[in-house]
């Protein structure tokens, strides 16, 4: 874990050095995207078998699969299907209120000229699912319940293939609960690249959003255009900016800092926990709450999360609250909470994270599951520029124009013909010249 102060924080960032294989897992995966242009099924079969535990001859799992495997969720794990159930009404819910905000409309932006947007869902959404230690089923729900809410025409679940030629079980109970329409047991690049192109037995979709491993997000990066993706997932990260809690409760406030700091070290080596302090003191007692979580933590998470702090772990002292904002709107969090005893005061000058959780009650984990807020969000900083995974990544707003008798269309036609003629398009010129009201 490293301590620094404020003053240094710049120096610190720029420092940062870019990630050391990229160029190595570009040319693995391009070869793999090419591989399934070339060959298709063969290729996904083959990759399959290198990479997964199993390779099946026919990568569509039935639904009935789906349905049976929510069933036995329900009988075996009653209390985890509530929890789902649970979440997926809440995700649901925030998805239908952003859903109404994307609206219809045509405007009359002068007299005779009618412009206006339509609102279209893509025919055919993809949504990824990672296999690996821990099966993601929450990531089931965040992709496909947005997609199915948009009013995409057929959604599809991709997920690795166990032992038995099946996605996770939990994972197909999932995504029967969510409403996805198909199911492919693949993974990988490979799946990105069969789900761009389209294959024998996989069809081309629209749009491929979820998070995956670095040779995903490489392949989503290289086959954008070809495909729509959400974003590109890097090493997921959060950033908690405390202040000096009231008397008597600074020990309870940093066993809580510790608490979300270790919620996100858990996930992988690469994640990053950062929080920003008001003091040494509150840093030390930080640290002290960090060392005893981990004693306290299975052999196996502890070991997890250990080498993600002391890799990328950092505290910040900062002097003054505007200090602490510049600083957090330059790390550009996926997740920022808001540990302090006024949220109010800092929220308005806070202006770059994927999503914001407000007071010491809005832990990071309640949006990873079940409050309906997305969990798929951008990282890496990229939340300077785009938010998270929404119903609008499966939504198209192409613009409309209608023009009829009046002045605002005699200016804009007029306009247009001028400006055409200043850039030499005369072909351009002549067609709004043609549509001049008052010629003979």
């Amino acid at each position: 874990m490293t301590i620094i102060d404020g003053a240094d924080f710049d120096a610190y960032w720029s420092d940062r050095a870019a990630p050391s294989d990229e160029t190595q897992v570009t040319a693995v995966v391009t070869e793999i995207i090419e591989a399934v242009r070339r060959e298709g099924d063969g290729a996904v079969r083959r990759f399959t078998a290198k990479f997964d535990r199993c390779s099946p001859r026919t990568p569509e799992i039935p639904r009935v699969a789906a349905e049976a495997a929510w069933e036995g969720l329900r009988h075996a794990e009653p209390e985890l299907a509530a929890a789902l159930e649970l979440a997926a009404a809440h995700i649901r819910n925030f998805a239908e209120r952003q859903r109404a905000q994307i609206t219809d409309f045509e405007y009359e932006i002068a007299p005779g000229l009618f412009t206006g947007q339509r609102v279209i869902p893509v025919e055919r959404a993809a949504i990824y699912v990672p296999g690996g230690r821990f099966p993601l089923i929450s990531s089931v729900l965040m992709g496909v319940i947005p997609a199915v809410t948009a009013g995409a025409g057929e959604v599809l679940l991709v997920s690795p293939p166990g032992a038995d030629g099946f996605p996770d079980r939990r994972i197909l109970g999932a995504a029967c609960l969510a409403g996805v329409n198909r199911i492919f047991a693949v993974g990988g690049a490979q799946a990105v690249a069969a789900l761009a192109l389209g294959t024998e037995t996989i069809p081309r979709v629209d749009v491929i959003a979820g998070p995956g491993n670095k040779y995903v997000a490489a392949a989503k990066r290289l086959l954008f255009g070809a495909v729509g993706i959400d974003l590109i997932a890097g090493p997921t990260d959060v950033l908690v900016i405390t202040d000096e809690p009231a008397s008597g409760a600074a020990e309870a406030a940093a066993d809580l800092t510790a608490a979300d700091m270790l919620a996100q070290a858990e996930h992988d080596p690469d994640a990053r926990a950062r929080v920003l302090v008001p003091s040494r003191e509150a840093a030390n007692r930080i640290a002290a709450a960090l060392e005893r979580r981990l004693a306290a933590l299975p052999a196996a998470a502890g070991d997890r999360a250990r080498p993600s702090l002391d890799a990328g772990g950092l505290m910040v002292v900062y002097d003054t609250r505007e200090g602490a904002i510049r600083i957090a709107n330059r790390i550009a969090p996926e997740h920022l909470e808001l540990q302090v005893a006024e949220p109010s005061l800092w929220m308005g000058a806070l202006e770059n994270y994927g999503s914001l959780f407000i007071g010491s009650l809005a832990a990071e984990v309640l949006g990873d599951y079940s409050a309906g807020i997305n969990h798929t969000l951008p990282t890496a900083g990229s939340a300077r520029f785009t938010g998270g995974l929404s119903v609008r990544h499966f939504l198209k707003t192409p613009t409309t124009l209608r023009c009829g008798a009046g002045t605002g269309y005699d200016e804009a036609r007029a306009a247009a013909e001028r400006i055409a003629r200043a850039e030499g398009l005369f072909s351009h010129a002549a067609s709004a010249a043609s549509r001049a009201r008052d010629r003979g």
